[in-house]
């Protein structure tokens, strides 16, 4: 069972997410908080496999929860919600370490994909956020055709499996080059080469 906690400071919201939330097998609500001093509180005594998180709440934005939450349980997953699709709001908050970005508009289909993406270890980036390119540090010389490859599915928010298939690879593969990646450019982890090719927006 994947459970979660949601932080969003409009009850409307949340109440929306449950109703479509409570006919999924796999998926539990255990909590909610209107704030981030509650988020916090309620991860303590729950401790959810993974946390949807507004950004924008009171008390203490999301940002600052999401740092200490992955501080205090780094298996939790945490996915960034909102309404902003601006390109430092989502790399403040990859940068604090939030394994998935979706925003608010998008379809609850999106939210319960983006849930069991995280939950099964992946990142998930929703496509409809676009990020400036970054042009500067290029590892073209640095990367393999293949693993540039994959670093470009990565920045679209594709799992392992998806781009396994897209690249018939094995999953096994895929996580071969992943670890490859993170070696070669010196990156923490599997947030931080998300992060990377978000950075990036690699279109070889």
């Amino acid at each position: 069972m994947i459970t979660v906690a949601i932080a969003e400071d409009h009850q409307a919201l949340i109440d929306g997410i449950k109703s479509y939330i409570r006919y999924e097998d796999d998926i539990q609500v255990i909590g909610q908080a209107n704030d981030g001093e509650a988020l916090l509180k309620l991860v303590r005594l729950k401790q959810p496999k993974v946390v949807l998180c507004d950004i924008r709440m009171p008390k203490m934005d999301g940002i600052q929860a999401t740092t200490t939450i992955l501080k205090e349980f780094p298996h939790t997953k945490v996915v960034a919600f909102t309404m902003f699709d601006q390109t430092e709001a989502v790399q403040q908050m990859l940068k604090a370490g939030a394994h998935g970005y979706i925003l608010k508009n998008s379809s609850l289909e999106v939210v319960l994909e983006a849930i069991r993406s995280v939950a099964k270890g992946n990142t998930y980036f929703d496509k409809k956020i676009v990020l400036e390119q970054n042009k500067k540090n290029s590892s073209k010389s640095v990367l393999s055709k293949r693993e540039r490859e994959i670093l470009q599915l990565i920045a679209k928010g594709n799992t392992s499996h998806q781009i396994a298939d897209s690249l018939f690879i094995g999953k096994s593969t895929v996580d071969t080059h992943r670890k490859n990646m993170i070696r070669k450019l010196g990156l923490s982890g599997p947030g931080e080469l998300l992060r990377y090719a978000v950075e990036k927006k690699y279109e070889f």
